[in-house]
């Protein structure tokens, strides 16, 4: 068995952070995005690995390599043709993942857990297709399944009123058959191959459609505050951690729960760090709080902050004399006192999609 990990699109709802930054790259615990992904697929027992990119994207390839630090081997495959939907991006993978089961994960996307036991099922049941469901407050913004004794009867993308209050997830399982459905749908309205057209299809042609339920978390980091509440679900579980320290922590500093410090990293006397927090390396931390769900790049240099439920990415410089939650402070950005300055007042560069509040 082979896997298929989508990692392209343009993610125009994190912009202004995905201006600069593939989204499946930006840094959850400190890590990439999509690292879960393949540690996921990896810990599955499977080891050929397809990476579906953009066009002429080099930034994927350069940070994951050829997959040996994962314990797998990694294609990329560019997704021509512009974006027409996920169903067009596996298809063009057809050559990689030739005949064979797979898996399709959508790089965005965070679980709890194994799926191990989704790949059991599918081909316990001989399945054509598994889908891993999950129950959400807002089943409008996905796949939603109709559910009948236990059956899935039909998929519909994003459905107005939806039949149930389960999600198709960003996990799937198929066999062949997926390349005979993509060959029998037409796109959409909005010109894109939607995956739920592949499932109604091969229900419809009788091929067996099975499902698992998500009984952990599950997480599809499509908007900022998806990304904050999946960086704080990632250090929840981790929360385990012992403390580890790799860089220098003054006396006096407190250091409560579970934080990891990075090498080179300094954390001065009169700071509090409450876990879980994941900091960098060459990080300077000075008279500061950083509470807890908190991730801090490398090369950041925070002062004079309270910090809580954010994530600082690499190189930033955080100084604003006050207290910052819930926030996404972008690379090498710097956030200061406006009384440190001359002459005083709020002076801001804003860009596309943000959002600022004084």
């Amino acid at each position: 068995m082979k896997a298929l990990i989508t990692a392209g699109g343009r993610a125009t709802r994190l912009r202004p952070i995905t201006w600069t930054v593939n989204k499946h790259l930006v840094p959850l615990a400190n890590k990439p995005m999509i690292s879960f992904a393949i540690e996921k697929i990896a810990e599955a027992g499977v080891k050929e690995v397809g990476v579906l990119i953009n066009v002429g994207d080099t930034e994927i390839e350069k940070a994951l390599g050829d997959g040996s630090a994962y314990g797998v081997s990694l294609t990329y495959i560019e997704q021509t043709g512009g974006p027409m939907g996920f169903a067009h991006g596996v298809n063009l993978a057809r050559e990689f993942l030739g005949d064979e089961p797979f898996v399709l994960y959508l790089g965005d996307n965070i679980i709890l857990g194994s799926i191990s036991r989704f790949i059991e099922k599918f081909e316990r049941e001989k399945l054509s297709c598994l889908l891993a469901l999950s129950k959400v407050k807002d089943p409008q913004r996905f796949g939603v399944p109709e559910i009948k004794d236990g059956r899935i009867l039909r998929v519909e993308e994003k459905p107005t009123n939806p039949k149930s209050d389960y999600a198709v997830t960003g996990i799937y399982v198929y066999d062949k058959n997926f390349f005979e459905a993509f060959a029998n749908i037409k796109p959409s309205a909005r010109g894109e191959y939607d995956i739920s057209d592949i499932h109604t299809w091969l229900i419809e042609q009788g091929h067996p459609v099975g499902y698992e339920e998500i009984t952990g978390w599950w997480k599809d980091t499509g908007t900022p505050y998806d990304l904050l509440e999946g960086n704080a679900l990632l250090l929840n579980e981790r929360s385990a951690w012992s403390v580890r320290v790799e860089g220098e922590v003054a006396a006096g500093a407190v250091i409560r729960g579970a934080v990891s410090i990075g090498k080179g990293s300094k954390i001065g006397p009169s700071t509090v760090i409450r876990g879980p927090v994941a900091i960098g390396s060459n990080v300077k931390i000075d008279n500061a709080y950083i509470g807890p769900y908190t991730s801090i790049g490398d090369d950041v240099t925070i002062e004079g902050a309270d910090i809580e439920y954010s994530m600082i990415f690499g190189g930033a410089t955080v100084r604003p004399g006050c207290r910052v939650i819930e926030s996404l402070i972008g690379k090498n950005a710097v956030v200061e006192r406006s009384e440190s300055v001359l002459p005083k007042g709020h002076k801001l560069i804003v860009g596309d999609n943000a959002r600022v509040e004084l």
